[in-house]
């Protein structure tokens, strides 16, 4: 199955897990929403996004996603996909399927492996870091992200691969 134009899909390996605490970042690059049910790997995204500059807030699953993402109001969403109560899919549906969230770039940060890719892009995913990963291309792929989806709203075009 051929990606879709402009899905991304980066494979890397990470050197060591960083224990961080929350910060919030003055005149931050964006918002990121990090979904992700081990705490270690969620710690390991939000270190290296507020080390580049992003605000970076947490959820423990899809549930705690959809519970806090309107009063958060991200520019990005990065999602585990095997998670507790609901997993990154069946996460990345439900925001395709609000039209407050329907346009929200969405990565998904996993495995990735064929399967998670194809049912990724039918879930409307727009990027795929795979487990482990480099936090160079971590942070690479939230910034391509935040600024497809500023060049999109500069034109008049919604953001996310949003079905329906």
């Amino acid at each position: 199955m051929g990606r879709p134009r402009g899905v991304e899909v980066a494979k890397s390996r990470t050197r060591g897990l960083v224990r961080t605490y929350s910060r919030v970042v003055p005149g931050a690059s964006g918002r990121v929403l990090v979904v992700d049910d081990n705490k270690v790997i969620r710690q390991l995204i939000k270190v290296n996004l507020e080390l580049e500059g992003f605000e970076v807030v947490t959820a423990n699953d899809g549930v705690e996603c959809l519970d806090i993402v309107h009063r958060v109001c991200p520019d990005v969403i990065t999602l585990d996909v095997v998670m507790p109560r609901l997993d990154g899919f069946g996460t990345a549906a439900q925001l395709r399927a609000d039209p407050r969230t329907r346009h929200l770039p969405l990565a998904i940060v996993s495995a990735c492996t064929q399967h998670e890719v194809e049912s990724g892009i039918t879930a409307g995913v727009d990027a795929f870091l795979a487990k482990p990963f480099e936090p160079a291309e971590l942070v690479r792929t939230v910034r391509r992200l935040i600024e497809r989806r500023d060049r999109r709203e500069r034109e008049g075009a919604p953001a996310g691969h949003g079905r329906g």
